[in-house]
């Protein structure tokens, strides 16, 4: 009865399901054929689908050998974020190992079995993936391993270290996430599905990047918390409460509340950016990848803004408009109607 209230509420999301279920995301997302791969191959995509749903779809999309190339560096940062993310570790070892981790991609035998972390068959059977790395072509290799190597050494620099400023906050995300998207920039235009300046115009692609891991950091505030982390930068949360989980305190909601706002207004401030970014691409595969990601992080900060339940739960947008903004995000001028839409409604 809940699902039939929420479906009655908003009928388009009956309609774009069942256009969804019934074949439609076959012009987003075509399906790829595993019995072409080789061993090697079909394990990464094998990996890359138990460890990242959203993604793994989009991935598989990508024309060409940029789609192979896309899903191992997608796996090698998994598998170096999982170093990051293991509290098992000790820090005498995990930062060598974070700083290092580049050149594991050319150590045939390199792998990691102490790891507790749900991904950890990443690091476990990493042989295959740098095999599979090592079977791309030189000019992809030496984006994969170059990005490799700052993010690990971001990643380091900020274990020891809480993020303080909205300097620092930018920092991290540009660590964790703008390197990402300034790779996979370099990926499109080494593939020559795209132009050479998307891969040379570091600060869009970096925006990118920072526009989806704020829309994450915002989202994620409480299960952050139960887990230990904080990533909320401190100069601003101060200045709403003692300590930063005194936010979840009902006591405090008010405030709370006022302190994700102003962080989704940061956060908003990278849509100009990922707009004209989006106009530069020409290739279908690479927009979608693009696009698709970049609307459903703003239609989730339009959830989350003035929402307590942030404070509570998780803020999720419906499996009905998720649907809706993979098939509508196909060009610009859909993109720019959708963020225009949602940044409305904030």
């Amino acid at each position: 009865m809940e699902l039939l209230r929420k479906w009655l509420g908003h009928p388009g999301d009956i309609y774009h399901l069942l256009r969804f279920k019934m074949g439609g995301y076959r012009a987003v997302m075509p399906r790829m054929d595993p019995d072409s791969l080789g061993r090697g191959l079909r394990t990464c995509y094998r990996y890359l689908n138990q460890t990242s749903r959203s993604f793994a779809a989009v991935i598989q999309a990508l024309d060409g050998e940029l789609r192979h190339a896309v899903c191992i560096f997608y796996l090698v940062l998994r598998a170096l974020d999982t170093i990051e993310d293991d509290m098992t570790i000790n820090l005498d070892v995990k930062v060598p190992m974070l700083q290092e981790f580049h050149s594991y991609l050319y150590q045939p035998e390199w792998k990691y079995t102490e790891s507790k972390e749900k991904d950890r068959q990443v690091l476990e059977d990493f042989p295959t993936i740098s095999m599979e790395f090592r079977n791309l072509s030189k000019v992809y290799q030496d984006v994969i391993s170059d990005i490799c190597h700052k993010m690990g050494v971001g990643m380091a620099e900020f274990l020891e270290k809480k993020v303080d400023s909205q300097h620092e906050w930018d920092r991290y995300c540009h660590y964790v996430a703008g390197l990402v998207g300034i790779g996979l920039s370099r990926l499109f235009s080494a593939s020559e599905l795209e132009d050479p300046i998307i891969g040379q115009d570091t600060e869009l692609a970096n925006s990118m990047g920072l526009f989806l891991q704020k829309t994450n950091i915002i989202r994620d505030y409480l299960e952050d918390q139960l887990e230990g982390r904080e990533f909320w930068p401190r100069e601003v949360w101060s200045r709403y409460a003692k300590k930063l989980s005194d936010l979840a305190k009902p006591e405090n909601i008010d405030m709370a509340v006022q302190c994700l706002n102003e962080l989704i207004t940061n956060a908003l401030h990278h849509v100009p950016d990922v707009i004209t970014y989006l106009s530069r691409l020409k290739n279908q595969s690479v927009f979608n990848f693009c696009a698709i990601p970049q609307v459903m992080a703003i239609a989730t900060l339009a959830a989350c803004y003035n929402n307590k339940q942030v404070f509570r739960g998780i803020v999720k947008i419906r499996k009905g408009q998720a649907v809706t903004l993979m098939m509508d995000a196909t060009n610009i001028q859909a993109v720019k109607a959708i963020m225009y839409q949602y940044v409305e409604e904030v």
